[in-house]
């Protein structure tokens, strides 16, 4: 070999580079070995709660659609679990008969007789505020003129004062039924003609629009304001409740053909709706009257169920029995509220008058709230909505709580 001095640095130096190499390998492998690897936590967490709000919106979906295609069912209906809407749908027509301008879920429909929870409301605000002092005041603080005696305000709330239906009287006596008639004009009708009262005050039970009616009147005396004024003033504005209303005939001379900017309500008459036209009763407010949509009802909801409007102290009187047991009696009656005597923590109301039909169902230990509104007089009966109520087939989480009201208004 001619060069070995050639050979022996050639091999030096493969070798210092073979050294080199397996030197960077080694620290390369050291460095990735120290390097965490990338978790995907999307695929590691999910949220089990999505799956049982779709899956329980789908429920309510079905039975909805199931009734639109068996009874017909109108309207708009919204369903709230666990702090959270779970379900919002409008379904068919403002016009039923001719199926045209299709309902939304900000359509204002009449609420008839879900309207006495807020009647209620306005009354335990008056309480609440020190303009009343007691709900076992007689009437006639407020009403001088009414002519019966030993009527109190908490028997007005509960049905039990024993008075006659005005919607009687007014058939029989107020002539001309193209003028509203108004809450004054129905006291004047019970000053003038005293019709007797079915039992003395607070020997019974009866529901009866008039002890609504005359709450109304109440609130119009001891505050100062309309009765609609007050609502929008005191309730509706504070809780954001701006599609809602409280209809007045007091400055009408006549009654009109229909109500406007609201769904008009339907009968069933033979095979087809009519819709209802007006009527002298809608001139009197309280027991009725009120106009809104599933969203506003619902705001109203959170307010009760986080004591935004009226303290606990006050509020838990609404949904107190009024009345002692009875074996005739199903359910009781508190404030405004009818209340479940099958489920120690339900409490409802529905509404029934000129082609409206109204269901407030309300369970207040698992925070389920069911609102359906519609403007036809024929429908799904209350046991299918009792049964979303009921339901414990999927349960939800409870959502997190971050109440943050700032009253816009000063309610007193």
């Amino acid at each position: 070999m001619r060069h070995p001095g050639l050979l022996l640095h050639l091999f030096l130096l493969a070798l210092l580079t073979w050294s080199c190499a397996s030197s960077t390998d080694d620290q390369d492998q050291k460095s990735v070995s120290r390097t965490p690897p990338v978790l995907q936590i999307d695929s590691v967490f999910y949220l089990p709660d999505q799956i049982q709000l779709a899956a329980r919106a789908g429920q309510v979906d079905e039975l909805f659609h199931r009734l639109r295609r068996l009874t017909g069912f109108n309207g708009t209906v919204l369903y709230a679990e666990s702090g959270r809407v779970v379900y919002r749908k409008a379904f068919g027509f403002e016009d039923v008969r001719r199926r045209r301008d299709s309902l939304h879920i900000d359509s204002r429909f009449e609420l008839a007789s879900v309207t006495k929870m807020f009647t209620a409301t306005a009354v335990m605000l008056l309480l609440q505020n020190g303009t009343i002092q007691s709900y076992d005041e007689d009437v006639r603080n407020y009403i001088p003129e009414w002519p019966y005696e030993d009527v109190t305000i908490r028997q007005l709330l509960n049905h039990r004062s024993g008075l006659s239906r005005y919607e009687s009287l007014a058939h029989d006596k107020w002539s001309d039924k193209t003028i509203p008639l108004t809450n004054e004009k129905m006291i004047d009708l019970f000053v003038e003609h005293q019709p007797s009262p079915y039992f003395r005050p607070d020997r019974g039970f009866h529901y009866c629009n008039t002890n609504y009616a005359l709450l109304a009147s109440i609130v119009e005396r001891a505050s100062g304001m309309n009765f609609e004024d007050f609502m929008e003033e005191r309730i509706f504005k504070p809780l954001g409740m701006y599609n809602s209303l409280i209809h007045s005939m007091r400055n009408d001379t006549i009654v009109s053909a229909y109500i406007e900017q609201v769904v008009p309500g339907h009968d069933l008459r033979g095979r087809s709706y009519i819709r209802v036209r007006n009527d002298y009763l809608n001139g009197v407010m309280g027991d009725k009257g009120m106009f809104s949509t599933v969203d506003d009802l619902y705001r109203f909801d959170k307010a009760l169920t986080y004591q935004l409007l009226i303290n606990d102290t006050i509020l838990k009187e609404a949904f107190t029995p009024g009345s002692p047991r009875h074996r005739r009696r199903v359910d009781n009656y508190g404030f405004g509220w009818r209340i479940r005597t099958a489920s120690d923590s339900a409490v409802y109301h529905y509404g029934w008058w000129k082609g409206f039909r109204s269901f407030y169902l309300r369970d207040m230990a698992q925070q389920r709230t069911l609102i359906v509104l519609t403007n036809t007089d024929r429908g799904p009966g209350a046991d299918h909505f009792w049964n979303i109520i009921n339901d414990e087939e999927l349960l939800l989480f409870p959502a997190s709580v971050n109440v943050q009201y700032e009253m816009e208004y000063d309610l007193w």
